[in-house]
């Protein structure tokens, strides 16, 4: 349990900080996928695909973690209806700081349906490829990259309507230009 943890931990913990933002509960999740994974060791069959198997209980987690954000946005938990660090809705200039770039960007993802998301994220995020994102979502290719199509399209969208976001975007983004056939 050791070695599963020090050479899979810091994997999830950054998937889960990439998709969530600023949480506080990412290294709370992040032990409760390894406590799942020690508690169901036996469903393991093939011991090459710990990776994937680790990845699909830390996707599970995140569609649950965003059904129950977007349920707190919904019920009126957060009185703004955005997430209690939300990101400012005003542009990003082009010389601010990373931390606003980056709570503008997951105000963005905050906007994607939870497939979406976690679609957009593991490919995109954490550079996975078509064919490991799909394995981790538990869906066939082509359906991973109707969502990554789709999803890429909506933050493209989004994106561009924050005027300095958008510059920062289309100097860094890795997605732009990605091909889905």
């Amino acid at each position: 349990p050791t070695e599963v943890w020090q050479r899979y931990a810091p994997m999830v913990y950054g998937f889960f900080s990439r998709a969530l933002g600023p949480d506080n509960e990412v290294e709370d999740m992040t032990q409760e996928v390894f406590l799942r994974l020690f508690q169901a060791r036996t469903a393991l069959r093939d011991p090459d695909s710990l990776r994937s198997y680790v990845f699909s209980i830390a996707v599970r987690m995140l569609k649950w973690q965003m059904r129950r954000r977007k349920v707190r946005r919904i019920v009126g938990l957060w009185k703004t209806g955005d997430m209690p660090e939300g990101a400012p809705e005003a542009a990003v200039d082009d010389g601010s700081d990373a931390r606003a770039v980056l709570l503008a960007f997951y105000n963005v993802l905050d906007r994607l349906t939870v497939e979406h998301r976690t679609a957009f994220v593991l490919r995109h995020l954490e550079g996975m490829s078509l064919e490991e994102t799909a394995q981790a979502m538990g869906v066939s290719l082509a359906t991973v990259k109707r969502k990554i199509k789709r999803a890429t399209e909506q933050v493209d969208v989004l994106v561009s309507q924050n005027e300095g976001l958008a510059v920062y975007v289309q100097r860094h983004a890795q997605w732009r230009g990605e091909s889905f056939t």
